[in-house]
């Protein structure tokens, strides 16, 4: 007897979709649509992203700095280069001079 055997496509078209779906956001993010969009993580919202800080005086004239402007106070936009104080690999640091 010959049996055909039956072939499951539901797996593969599922990790099709998904893997469909993680390009799109990760390399076009601007075709989805504005509903799902809203819902996802951005990249400002990784580990490894930077961002803005707000610099200002206080009535003291102590300076903060903090991730949301102030209101009723000029301030300065702050953006830290993340690459700061990075050695490449395989370079030890100078030693301290006294």
């Amino acid at each position: 007897m010959n049996r055909r055997r039956r072939v499951r496509w539901g797996p593969p078209i599922f990790w099709l979709l998904v893997i469909a779906a993680l390009a799109i956001w990760y390399f076009a993010p601007r075709y989805l649509p504005d509903s799902v969009r809203e819902r996802l993580p951005t990249p400002e919202m990784s580990p490894g992203h930077n961002p803005v800080l707000y610099k200002w005086k206080d009535d003291q004239g102590r300076w903060n700095v903090t991730d949301d402007p102030p209101d009723d106070r000029p301030f300065e936009e702050v953006r830290i280069d993340p690459d700061t104080n990075v050695l490449p690999p395989g370079v030890p640091p100078a030693p301290d001079r006294d």
